[in-house]
């Protein structure tokens, strides 16, 4: 099955495809055993920093390796690209979904390279998913150690993301709703009705909720029902991970062998990777 079939899919039975981040083999798969295990489809993805270290082509190849082994429908997005050359390189390693993120940017420069990015794209591949970003999200894929704030000049405006969607064409959406990057102090408050307005402007393109880490669940699922069909998870796995690689190491202080020192994290990335795709699939009320 395509990937954007999934998505329209997804969109009917108002449900959401968990998209999870790695930059190693091991924390991968962790995210594909979740999946396998509950037998749902899964987005994995590379962001800039992420693909430097594991490598394009080796991340194509991975999600390729795991895709036979597993026979579950697997993609890869190149996540939060800032650059056209940037785009081209996800593209022409074979990503099946890239992410041109030119929020940072100005209106009109943003919407301008996000269009040519779709048009190179789907010249090269006509099934490749393309989402753009609008709206400023703050935060970093961490924990984080002060408040943030959101301020009313940081949210998605549904007129600009109807002129977006109508003039670039992308496939999908990432709005600014509310959600920080990383795990914020206090709790994320979603404005579900904007988004819901932002939704019935721009039609049947998509919208991906980024920075799902730390968002209650009730939020997450309120988000979906209003329009959201895709949600993006990375924190919370660096997390889990790091967490059982301390964990691991401190109660195998001897241990040499890799593969035995990365059991526990890569278990504690499967099941956090569970419980997400839980909770956006429907599974988990």
């Amino acid at each position: 099955m395509k990937l954007r079939d999934l998505l329209k899919d997804a969109q009917e039975k108002k449900v959401a495809l968990g998209h999870f981040n790695f930059a190693t083999s091991e924390v991968l798969r962790g995210i594909i055993e979740a999946a396998a295990e509950l037998g749902l489809p899964v987005l994995v993805a590379t962001s800039e920093g992420e693909r430097k270290f594991i490598g394009l082509r080796q991340a194509v190849n991975l999600v390729k390796a795991f895709r036979e082994e597993f026979g579950i429908p697997i993609f890869l997005n190149a996540d939060h690209t800032k650059s056209f050359e940037g785009i081209k390189a996800a593209v022409d390693a074979g990503y099946d979904a890239v992410l041109f993120d030119g929020s940072a940017l100005p209106f009109e420069e943003n919407l301008k390279i996000a269009k040519q990015s779709v048009e190179y794209a789907r010249s090269k591949n006509a099934d490749i998913v393309i989402e753009g970003e609008l709206g400023y999200l703050k935060g970093e894929s961490k924990i984080q150690r002060e408040r943030i704030t959101v301020q009313p000049d940081d949210y998605t405006k549904p007129h600009q993301a109807k002129q977006f969607v109508d003039e670039t064409g992308v496939d999908l959406l990432a709005p600014s709703i509310g959600n920080i990057h990383g795990i914020a102090l206090g709790e994320p408050n979603l404005n579900i009705e904007l988004l819901a307005d932002i939704k019935t402007n721009i039609g049947s393109a998509g919208i991906v909720l980024h920075a799902g880490s730390g968002i209650p669940d009730k939020q997450v699922q309120s988000a979906i029902q209003s329009g959201v069909n895709v949600v993006h998870i990375n924190t919370d796995l660096r997390v889990a991970f790091a967490d059982g690689l301390r964990h691991s190491l401190a109660q195998n202080q001897s241990e040499t062998t890799p593969y035995k020192i990365f059991e526990v994290p890569v278990a504690m990335t499967k099941q956090v990777a569970m419980e997400k795709l839980e909770v956006f699939s429907g599974l988990k009320s």
